[in-house]
């Protein structure tokens, strides 16, 4: 969750005092690092007030399964988009989740997490390549595979939306979060995902209504 002394915990960070450390990485520390994102809360979620949300690990880890299940006629190379999906948000175990809530500006944030990326890959030496490739790729989403993993970055915000309306017996109050995406999915399997949760929304409003005004 990203907050105002954003650059004060960057300077305490094992990350900012590693940065100038010439011995080989402590792959440990490193581990640790990106621990963090088992327990960093994503801060969408938390702005709503979600009971319990789902942490940046878990968005991603949801991702790379949603990978795994792609039917065969799609063509994307499966392996890279799996790394990528598990690497585009790794940065923010060192800055943060941030959103256009947080008031900093799209520029800044991009800044901030390429900035944090390039120093987690350089502290990996020749392992750290291909995780700042993969970061790089999905920032200038040109290719087919970061295309499609930005696909399921906001397909997987938008299920985790319903999932909590349907828990929380919220139905229909977080449509800011399908608002965002609307229009924005440029796959045709994700398109279909989408019509498809969106119909299943529909009808648990629907249903919603109907329990609502049957119980006045």
């Amino acid at each position: 969750y990203f907050t105002a002394q954003l650059r004060k915990k960057y300077q305490k960070s094992f990350f900012y005092k590693s940065m100038e450390q010439t011995s080989p990485p402590s792959y440990l520390k490193l581990f640790e690092l990106f621990g963090k994102l088992k327990h960093l809360k994503r801060t969408g979620w938390v702005l709503n007030n979600i009971k319990d949300p789902e942490s940046v690990a878990s968005h991603m880890y949801r991702m790379a399964v949603m990978v795994m299940c792609l039917p065969p006629e799609v063509n994307v190379n499966r392996d890279r988009c799996i790394k990528m999906a598990l690497v585009h948000d790794m940065g923010e175990s060192v800055v943060g989740d941030i959103t256009p809530h947080c008031g900093v500006s799209a520029e800044d944030k991009v800044r901030l997490e390429t900035s944090a990326m390039k120093e987690i890959s350089s502290l990996l030496n020749n392992d750290g390549k291909e995780i700042f490739s993969l970061f790089e790729e999905y920032e200038l989403g040109q290719s087919p595979e970061s295309i499609m993993i930005k696909d399921l970055d906001k397909f997987d915000m938008i299920l985790q939306a319903f999932e909590y309306e349907k828990r929380d017996s919220r139905i229909g109050e977080l449509q800011e979060f399908f608002d965002s995406t609307c229009g924005k999915f440029k796959t045709n399997i994700v398109q279909g995902w989408e019509n498809n949760l969106l119909e299943n929304r529909q009808a648990e409003m629907l249903t919603d209504n109907i329990n609502k005004n049957s119980a006045s």
